[in-house]
């Protein structure tokens, strides 16, 4: 069922982005989509049609037009949050979607790792966790605590949350609102060593520094 939403931001498209992304037929097109787009680290939450008409994006409105285009193929629009250990990182909002029961996302990041996945993993939890090893901040510490469960956007159709911030803005209150589900304890989390020299270097290629987590002043 495609979203009201939906059709409303492929109504308010200039006809070049709306060939563009109706031109998408599966998952990996709409991760490409969101890849030829510059990652900007700022506070706007853009809406989809926003990002679409800026050409820019981040995790959170990268994650709502990726949660878009998935509707448009056939796919509920849903999104979940990763979450960090507090004050050492920023979260991350993947665009869900399932193939035969199996989990995949699509996602806007800084970081390489923290995009696509095949609908190879059977539980949210497994899904999460593939992200772990590659979900580090500056410092390679690595950051990833807690998931959370999908947030189904039609819920939100009636405040515009495809072509209006301030319907972003109740979006994203009720996507932080919701309850983590740890992946590790704190005894695990302890024991956790950085990243290897190796893997810190791969993964920080094509990073945008200015987008990077800052930890709040003292």
């Amino acid at each position: 069922m495609i979203s009201p939403a939906v059709t409303q931001f492929l109504q308010a498209l200039d006809p070049a982005s709306r060939e563009k992304i109706l031109a998408i037929k599966n998952p990996f097109q709409v991760q490409a989509l969101l890849d030829e787009m510059p990652y900007v680290g700022e506070e706007r939450n853009r809406s989809p049609l926003q990002v679409m008409q800026d050409r820019q994006c981040h995790c959170l409105d990268g994650g709502l037009l990726g949660a878009l285009a998935l509707n448009l193929i056939g796919f509920p629009p849903r999104i979940i949050d990763l979450v960090p250990q507090p004050n050492t990182d920023d979260d991350h909002v993947l665009a869900i979607y399932q193939v035969d029961g199996f989990y995949g996302a699509v996602a806007k990041s800084n970081f390489s790792g923290l995009r696509f996945r095949e609908p190879v993993y059977r539980t949210l939890r497994e899904l999460a966790m593939s992200y772990f090893e590659v979900f580090f901040n500056i410092e390679g510490e690595k950051t990833l605590r807690a998931y959370t469960r999908p947030l189904n956007l039609m819920a939100f159709d009636r405040f515009n949350w495809s072509t209006h911030e301030q319907g972003v803005s109740v979006v994203t209150r009720r996507l932080y609102s919701l309850k983590p589900i740890p992946l590790i304890n704190a005894a695990q989390a302890a024991r956790l060593s950085k990243m290897d020299e190796r893997s810190y270097h791969t993964n920080m290629m094509g990073v945008n520094l200015e987008g990077l987590f800052k930890a709040p002043a003292h």
